[in-house]
Protein backbone atom coordinates (compact mmCIF):
# COMPACT_ATOMS: atom_id res chain seq x y z
CA UNK A 1 0.00 0.00 0.00
CA UNK A 2 1.07 3.10 -0.03
CA UNK A 3 -0.02 2.02 2.66
CA UNK A 4 -0.63 4.79 5.09
CA UNK A 5 2.26 5.83 7.67
CA UNK A 6 3.18 3.85 10.01
CA UNK A 7 0.13 0.42 5.95
CA UNK A 8 0.27 0.14 3.19
CA UNK A 9 0.71 4.06 4.20
CA UNK A 10 -0.27 1.36 1.83
CA UNK A 11 -1.91 2.79 0.12
CA UNK A 12 -0.74 0.30 1.24
CA UNK A 13 0.33 1.54 3.01
CA UNK A 14 -0.29 1.24 2.56
CA UNK A 15 0.86 2.46 0.68
CA UNK A 16 2.01 1.98 4.22
CA UNK A 17 1.86 3.54 5.40
CA UNK A 18 4.76 4.87 6.98
CA UNK A 19 0.26 1.79 2.37
CA UNK A 20 -0.94 -0.25 3.04
CA UNK A 21 0.85 0.79 4.41
CA UNK A 22 3.16 5.43 8.95
CA UNK A 23 3.29 7.76 11.89
CA UNK A 24 0.52 9.90 10.74
CA UNK A 25 -2.27 7.01 10.39
CA UNK A 26 -4.02 7.01 13.68
CA UNK A 27 -1.04 7.49 16.05
CA UNK A 28 -2.69 10.10 18.12
CA UNK A 29 -5.23 7.83 18.33
CA UNK A 30 -3.42 4.97 19.70
CA UNK A 31 -1.57 6.40 22.67
CA UNK A 32 -4.03 5.43 25.28
CA UNK A 33 -3.56 1.76 24.06
CA UNK A 34 -0.31 1.10 24.79
CA UNK A 35 3.22 2.51 25.71
CA UNK A 36 4.98 -0.61 25.66
CA UNK A 37 8.13 -0.53 23.63
CA UNK A 38 9.69 -2.91 20.43
CA UNK A 39 10.76 -5.31 22.53
CA UNK A 40 7.29 -6.92 22.44
CA UNK A 41 8.68 -8.01 19.50
CA UNK A 42 10.61 -10.89 20.85
CA UNK A 43 9.47 -10.38 24.65
CA UNK A 44 7.15 -13.29 26.21
CA UNK A 45 3.54 -12.13 27.55
CA UNK A 46 2.41 -12.06 30.75
CA UNK A 47 -0.20 -14.72 29.60
CA UNK A 48 2.75 -17.39 28.47
CA UNK A 49 1.69 -16.33 24.96
CA UNK A 50 -1.95 -15.91 24.93
CA UNK A 51 -4.79 -18.93 24.39
CA UNK A 52 -6.28 -16.86 21.01
CA UNK A 53 -4.39 -19.78 18.89
CA UNK A 54 -6.20 -22.71 20.58
CA UNK A 55 -9.32 -20.38 20.47
CA UNK A 56 -8.77 -20.22 16.84
CA UNK A 57 -8.98 -23.69 16.34
CA UNK A 58 -11.65 -24.70 18.32
CA UNK A 59 -13.89 -22.27 16.53
CA UNK A 60 -12.76 -22.85 12.93
CA UNK A 61 -12.41 -19.07 11.75
CA UNK A 62 -10.10 -16.35 12.48
CA UNK A 63 -11.30 -12.80 12.12
CA UNK A 64 -9.28 -10.75 9.90
CA UNK A 65 -9.38 -6.75 10.49
CA UNK A 66 -8.84 -5.15 6.50
CA UNK A 67 -8.85 -1.71 5.42
CA UNK A 68 -10.90 -1.93 1.62
CA UNK A 69 -7.13 -0.91 0.21
CA UNK A 70 -6.23 -2.47 -3.26
CA UNK A 71 -4.47 -4.35 -3.59
CA UNK A 72 -3.09 -5.44 0.29
CA UNK A 73 -6.58 -6.37 1.54
CA UNK A 74 -10.43 -5.69 0.03
CA UNK A 75 -13.80 -7.00 -1.13
CA UNK A 76 -13.95 -7.00 -4.72
CA UNK A 77 -17.25 -7.05 -7.47
CA UNK A 78 -18.14 -9.74 -6.54
CA UNK A 79 -18.16 -10.07 -2.81
CA UNK A 80 -15.12 -12.44 -2.36
CA UNK A 81 -12.78 -11.10 0.36
CA UNK A 82 -9.24 -11.05 -1.63
CA UNK A 83 -5.50 -8.84 -1.83
CA UNK A 84 -2.02 -10.27 -0.68
CA UNK A 85 -3.13 -10.13 3.16
CA UNK A 86 -6.18 -12.13 3.00
CA UNK A 87 -5.00 -14.65 0.35
CA UNK A 88 -1.86 -15.32 2.71
CA UNK A 89 -3.79 -15.41 5.52
CA UNK A 90 -5.66 -18.28 4.35
CA UNK A 91 -2.99 -20.46 3.57
CA UNK A 92 -0.77 -19.58 6.70
CA UNK A 93 -4.07 -20.28 9.28
CA UNK A 94 -5.19 -23.14 7.39
CA UNK A 95 -1.55 -24.74 7.90
CA UNK A 96 -2.24 -23.61 11.51
CA UNK A 97 -5.55 -25.40 11.82
CA UNK A 98 -8.12 -23.10 11.33
CA UNK A 99 -9.76 -23.34 7.77
CA UNK A 100 -12.18 -20.07 7.65
CA UNK A 101 -11.09 -16.11 7.37
CA UNK A 102 -13.97 -13.78 8.34
CA UNK A 103 -13.48 -9.64 6.96
CA UNK A 104 -14.15 -6.87 9.27
CA UNK A 105 -13.83 -4.46 7.15
CA UNK A 106 -12.46 -0.52 8.85
CA UNK A 107 -11.45 2.80 8.46
CA UNK A 108 -6.73 2.11 8.07
CA UNK A 109 -6.52 4.55 11.09
CA UNK A 110 -9.01 2.13 13.30
CA UNK A 111 -7.06 -1.19 12.22
CA UNK A 112 -4.75 -1.03 15.56
CA UNK A 113 -7.77 0.28 17.86
CA UNK A 114 -9.94 -2.07 16.41
CA UNK A 115 -7.35 -4.93 17.06
CA UNK A 116 -6.61 -4.07 20.36
CA UNK A 117 -10.50 -3.89 21.42
CA UNK A 118 -11.14 -7.41 20.34
CA UNK A 119 -13.15 -6.41 16.93
CA UNK A 120 -11.03 -8.92 14.89
CA UNK A 121 -7.89 -10.95 15.46
CA UNK A 122 -5.17 -9.98 13.64
CA UNK A 123 -4.59 -7.05 10.92
CA UNK A 124 -4.67 -8.34 7.36
CA UNK A 125 -3.91 -5.08 5.47
CA UNK A 126 -0.39 -5.13 4.52
CA UNK A 127 0.30 -2.57 7.26
CA UNK A 128 3.53 -0.89 7.21
CA UNK A 129 5.96 -2.04 10.10
CA UNK A 130 7.15 1.04 12.10
CA UNK A 131 8.47 1.93 15.80
CA UNK A 132 5.17 3.80 16.69
CA UNK A 133 3.00 0.92 15.36
CA UNK A 134 5.29 -1.50 17.21
CA UNK A 135 4.25 0.34 20.64
CA UNK A 136 0.67 -0.76 20.35
CA UNK A 137 0.96 -4.17 18.99
CA UNK A 138 3.08 -7.25 17.69
CA UNK A 139 4.30 -7.87 14.05
CA UNK A 140 5.09 -11.00 12.14
CA UNK A 141 7.78 -10.41 10.03
CA UNK A 142 7.20 -8.92 6.95
CA UNK A 143 5.64 -10.32 4.40
CA UNK A 144 7.14 -8.34 1.58
CA UNK A 145 9.19 -5.44 1.32
CA UNK A 146 8.52 -1.44 -0.44
CA UNK A 147 9.98 0.68 -2.32
CA UNK A 148 8.52 4.40 -3.09
CA UNK A 149 7.84 5.37 -6.81
CA UNK A 150 6.04 8.57 -8.43
CA UNK A 151 3.55 9.53 -10.81
CA UNK A 152 4.60 12.10 -13.55
CA UNK A 153 2.99 12.84 -16.67
CA UNK A 154 4.78 11.24 -19.84
CA UNK A 155 8.79 11.62 -19.99
CA UNK A 156 8.87 12.69 -16.98
CA UNK A 157 9.36 16.33 -17.94
CA UNK A 158 11.18 17.88 -14.87
CA UNK A 159 13.17 15.12 -14.01
CA UNK A 160 11.46 14.02 -11.11
CA UNK A 161 13.39 10.69 -9.50
CA UNK A 162 13.64 11.09 -5.44
CA UNK A 163 12.10 13.55 -2.81
CA UNK A 164 15.53 15.61 -3.48
CA UNK A 165 14.37 16.10 -6.87
CA UNK A 166 10.87 17.38 -6.19
CA UNK A 167 12.54 20.36 -3.69
CA UNK A 168 15.71 21.43 -5.67
CA UNK A 169 12.90 21.79 -8.83
CA UNK A 170 9.91 23.21 -6.79
CA UNK A 171 7.76 21.06 -8.24
CA UNK A 172 4.23 20.43 -6.89
CA UNK A 173 3.91 17.59 -5.36
CA UNK A 174 0.91 15.02 -3.67
CA UNK A 175 0.43 12.08 -2.25
CA UNK A 176 -2.13 10.11 -0.19
CA UNK A 177 -4.12 10.60 3.08
CA UNK A 178 -2.11 9.35 5.58
CA UNK A 179 0.65 8.03 3.42
CA UNK A 180 4.53 7.63 4.67
CA UNK A 181 5.60 9.27 1.53
CA UNK A 182 4.39 12.89 3.68
CA UNK A 183 7.12 12.71 5.94
CA UNK A 184 9.76 11.60 3.67
CA UNK A 185 8.99 14.58 1.73
CA UNK A 186 9.05 17.12 4.63
CA UNK A 187 12.21 14.91 5.51
CA UNK A 188 13.94 15.92 2.55
CA UNK A 189 12.87 19.91 2.61
CA UNK A 190 8.94 20.07 1.09
CA UNK A 191 6.99 22.41 2.98
CA UNK A 192 4.40 20.19 4.67
CA UNK A 193 1.67 22.75 4.12
CA UNK A 194 2.06 23.17 0.30
CA UNK A 195 1.78 19.18 -0.04
CA UNK A 196 -1.34 18.50 -1.86
CA UNK A 197 -3.14 15.27 0.13
CA UNK A 198 -5.44 13.09 -2.33
CA UNK A 199 -7.68 10.12 -1.03
CA UNK A 200 -5.66 7.31 -2.79
CA UNK A 201 -3.61 6.85 -6.01
CA UNK A 202 -6.43 6.86 -8.19
CA UNK A 203 -6.56 10.57 -6.95
CA UNK A 204 -3.12 11.19 -7.26
CA UNK A 205 -3.49 9.76 -10.79
CA UNK A 206 -6.02 12.32 -11.84
CA UNK A 207 -4.15 15.14 -10.20
CA UNK A 208 -1.26 14.43 -12.85
CA UNK A 209 -3.27 14.08 -15.45
CA UNK A 210 -4.99 17.01 -15.12
CA UNK A 211 -1.79 19.00 -14.84
CA UNK A 212 -2.96 20.00 -10.88
CA UNK A 213 0.71 18.91 -9.79
CA UNK A 214 3.63 17.65 -11.20
CA UNK A 215 4.31 14.47 -8.97
CA UNK A 216 2.60 11.88 -6.75
CA UNK A 217 4.03 10.03 -4.74
CA UNK A 218 3.24 6.41 -3.49
CA UNK A 219 4.55 2.89 -3.30
CA UNK A 220 6.15 1.56 -5.90
CA UNK A 221 3.32 -1.55 -6.61
CA UNK A 222 0.55 1.00 -6.55
CA UNK A 223 2.11 3.50 -8.99
CA UNK A 224 3.00 1.14 -11.21
CA UNK A 225 -0.32 -0.67 -11.03
CA UNK A 226 -2.54 2.63 -11.24
CA UNK A 227 -0.61 3.82 -14.58
CA UNK A 228 -0.88 0.85 -16.87
CA UNK A 229 -4.01 2.31 -18.62
CA UNK A 230 -2.63 5.87 -18.48
CA UNK A 231 -1.85 7.79 -21.42
CA UNK A 232 -0.63 10.91 -20.08
CA UNK A 233 1.20 9.66 -17.15
CA UNK A 234 4.03 6.69 -15.88
CA UNK A 235 5.41 5.86 -12.88
CA UNK A 236 9.13 6.51 -12.17
CA UNK A 237 11.69 3.62 -11.35
CA UNK A 238 11.90 1.95 -7.54
CA UNK A 239 13.73 4.16 -5.18
CA UNK A 240 14.21 3.95 -1.24
CA UNK A 241 13.54 7.02 0.88
CA UNK A 242 15.86 8.48 2.81
CA UNK A 243 15.44 8.01 7.02
CA UNK A 244 17.82 10.03 8.96
CA UNK A 245 19.67 10.08 5.84
CA UNK A 246 20.07 6.54 4.98
CA UNK A 247 18.24 5.08 1.89
CA UNK A 248 14.88 2.98 4.02
CA UNK A 249 12.94 0.00 2.86
CA UNK A 250 9.63 -0.20 4.06
CA UNK A 251 8.12 -3.53 5.02
CA UNK A 252 4.17 -4.78 5.49
CA UNK A 253 3.19 -7.61 8.11
CA UNK A 254 0.41 -8.98 9.86
CA UNK A 255 -0.22 -7.51 13.35
CA UNK A 256 -1.10 -9.35 16.59
CA UNK A 257 -2.35 -7.80 19.99
CA UNK A 258 0.64 -7.64 22.47
CA UNK A 259 -0.26 -10.67 24.46
CA UNK A 260 -0.59 -12.84 21.78
CA UNK A 261 2.83 -13.77 21.34
CA UNK A 262 2.00 -17.87 20.63
CA UNK A 263 -0.23 -17.15 17.58
CA UNK A 264 2.55 -14.54 16.19
CA UNK A 265 5.24 -16.94 16.65
CA UNK A 266 3.32 -20.27 15.35
CA UNK A 267 2.34 -17.60 12.19
CA UNK A 268 5.82 -16.49 11.71
CA UNK A 269 7.06 -20.16 11.34
CA UNK A 270 4.88 -20.63 9.00
CA UNK A 271 5.02 -17.45 7.07
CA UNK A 272 8.93 -18.42 6.64
CA UNK A 273 7.87 -21.97 5.16
CA UNK A 274 6.03 -20.14 2.42
CA UNK A 275 9.17 -18.14 1.91
CA UNK A 276 11.58 -20.89 1.77
CA UNK A 277 9.18 -22.94 -0.78
CA UNK A 278 8.44 -20.09 -3.12
CA UNK A 279 4.55 -20.27 -2.44
CA UNK A 280 5.03 -16.84 -0.66
CA UNK A 281 5.57 -14.95 -3.93
CA UNK A 282 2.96 -17.47 -5.87
CA UNK A 283 -0.07 -16.28 -3.42
CA UNK A 284 1.07 -12.60 -3.55
CA UNK A 285 2.05 -12.43 -7.72
CA UNK A 286 -1.60 -11.76 -9.06
CA UNK A 287 -1.54 -8.48 -7.00
CA UNK A 288 1.20 -7.29 -8.99
CA UNK A 289 3.64 -7.96 -6.76
CA UNK A 290 7.11 -9.08 -7.58
CA UNK A 291 10.60 -10.51 -6.82
CA UNK A 292 11.82 -7.34 -5.78
CA UNK A 293 9.52 -7.05 -3.10
CA UNK A 294 10.37 -10.46 -1.65
CA UNK A 295 12.03 -9.87 1.72
CA UNK A 296 14.02 -11.32 4.60
CA UNK A 297 13.36 -8.25 6.28
CA UNK A 298 12.32 -8.94 9.94
CA UNK A 299 9.78 -7.16 12.23
CA UNK A 300 13.14 -6.51 15.12
CA UNK A 301 15.06 -4.65 12.91
CA UNK A 302 12.08 -2.36 11.43
CA UNK A 303 10.73 -1.91 14.99
CA UNK A 304 14.09 -0.33 15.68
CA UNK A 305 16.24 -3.05 17.87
Amino acid sequence: MAPPLGNGVHPTGHEHGHSRRAVLAGVAALGALGTAGCSRVATASTTNGGDLLDRLRAQGVVRLGIAGEIPFGYIDKDGKLTGEAPELAKAVFKRLGVDTVQPVPTEFGSLIPGLNSQQFDVVAAGMYVNPERCAQVIFADPDYQMLDSFIVRKGNPKGLHDYKDVVAKKATFATGTGYAEIQYAVDAGYEKGDILIVPDQVAGLNAVEAGRVDVFAGTALTTREVVKKSAKAESTAAFAPLVDGKPHVDGGAFAFRPTETKLRDAFNTELHKLKQSGELFRILRPFGFTKDEMTDLTAKELCGG
